[in-house]
């Protein structure tokens, strides 16, 4: 007998099938969109990781290696002055075959200076070690054993007795040796004034970018300090190179490029020690049984006391004088006179002048006290006339003003400029102050990259 078939369990059949099919489908469907979503997150993580790396790579990666290209280092530099010790903290880049850029400075300052601790050395330490750990938090650990650590001290430690400024440099040099810088036997030093010189020169000709361009004319510089003044230019002229007296050029290796350098340092010659030459006193001595110290460079009838490298003195000025400012280049004519040497070329050079230079300039209005600004030699002259002539019938807050304009008007016309020879004052070049310090440094770090590489 032939079955009936059940209509019933084909019409469930025919239901069934379609209906796995579609939740085979969806199943499917579902893991190739969670596969998908979970490749994609994990390539967005990878891609997130490596660029991390890539932004990590210039403070992390290790010394020598490239970041995108260009190299990464950096350098220490203490400048140990007569008031304080300061830490420059300088992070460069460089492009293969390039000049060094500065991307970054740190810097930081102490007092008193190191000469303060002559007498108790090991005072000294604590300072020196809080300025290494400000170097310690500022440059990536990877790059401690590379960075080459240096110490240079002016005025201060120059006018202290040998054997004390020698026990001092070797109580810095034993705390540089226990940090985990690179430090050379050279580390520590007493810088003379042509090395102050020719470093500040390093500074301003590698922000101004004449370093960079081989051809490109250089900027002289102008210092002014209390204790001695420099004058540091590039000379093009064959006359300057043939007249210029002994110990007034110096060679100087930069980039694989020698520069002769006109470069001089007149101690005594810096606005403090200029002051007590025109006063009539001596360095270092007191006035003999306390005399007074008489000058035709302040106001008639002014009396006062001055401190000079620790030494009081009581100073006044004439009586009845008909022209203060003449009185007054008289006097400085007379201390100037066959100090310094005069170069012709100096007036074809673009000059910057610094410290006290820039400070008197901008007291009196000659440029903007936070920005600088350019004058003519002559300004100085003009303001010192000026100034002369009012403190000749009221009294100044600054007693010394007249003095002290008419001696940097003299001077510079004792060097060689022209009163229409324009000179730029300023702080800092592309928002970086105009320190020796950088200069210093960058020729340090260019000397140890000489001599681990001398066939280049």
């Amino acid at each position: 007998m032939r079955k009936i078939p059940n209509n019933g369990n084909l019409k469930m059949t025919k239901v069934a099938y379609p209906l796995g099919l579609f939740i085979c489908l969806f199943i499917y469907v579902a893991y190739i969109k969670w596969h998908w979503a979970s490749a994609t997150q994990a390539f967005f993580s990878i891609t997130e990781v490596a660029s991390g790396a890539r932004r990590g790579q210039q403070a992390h990666s290790p010394p020598g290696t490239a970041a995108r290209g260009h190299e990464v280092f950096y350098g220490i530099m203490f400048d140990a002055g007569s008031t304080g010790t300061r830490v420059h903290i300088f992070q460069f880049t460089r492009q293969p075959g390039e000049t060094p850029t500065l991307t970054h400075e740190t810097f930081k300052a102490l007092k008193p200076g190191l000469s303060a601790y002559a007498d108790d050395v090991e005072k000294s330490t604590s300072g020196i070690q809080e300025l290494l750990d400000v170097a310690k938090q500022d440059i990536p650990f990877d790059f401690w054993k590379a960075t080459p650590l240096v110490l240079k001290a002016t005025a201060g430690l120059r006018l202290l007795p040998g054997e004390k400024a020698q026990k001092l440099l070797q109580k810095v040099k034993e705390v540089f040796k226990a940090s985990p810088f690179l430090v050379g036997e050279d580390c520590v030093s007493i810088m003379n004034g042509t090395d102050e010189g020719v470093s500040a020169w390093i500074t301003v000709n590698f922000l101004t970018g004449s370093l960079k361009t081989p051809g490109r004319n250089s900027v002289g510089m102008l210092d002014l300090g209390g204790g001695s003044t420099q004058i540091t230019f590039l000379p093009r002229v064959e006359d300057t190179l043939q007249t210029s007296p002994p110990g007034y050029l110096t060679s100087l290796q930069m980039f694989n490029r020698t520069y002769k350098l006109y470069s001089y340092s007149y101690l005594g010659l810096g606005l403090m020690s200029a002051r007590l030459a025109i006063l009539g006193g001596m360095e270092g001595k007191p006035a003999e049984d306390g005399k007074e110290l008489v000058s035709p460079c302040l106001s008639p009838g002014f009396t006062g006391e001055w401190e000079h490298a620790e030494i009081t003195y009581r100073i006044s000025g004439q009586k009845a004088v008909v022209n203060l400012h003449a009185l007054c280049a008289s006097r400085i004519s007379e201390i100037l006179q066959n100090k310094v040497h005069r170069t012709e070329e100096v007036k074809d050079v673009d000059f910057y002048a610094f410290s006290y230079y820039y400070d008197l300039a901008a007291n009196v209005g000659l440029i903007d006290v936070e920005k600088g600004g350019s004058l003519v030699v002559g300004d100085f002259d003009i303001a010192a006339k000026y100034v002369c002539r009012t403190a000749e019938t009221r009294p100044q807050g600054n007693p010394f003003l007249c003095m002290d304009l008419t001696y940097i008007s003299l001077l510079l016309q004792e060097f060689g400029f022209p009163e229409n020879k324009v000179l730029k004052l300023t702080r800092k070049i592309n928002n970086v102050e105009t320190s020796w310090a950088l200069g210093a440094i960058f020729h340090y770090i260019d000397s140890l990259n000489r001599q681990k590489s001398p066939a280049l």
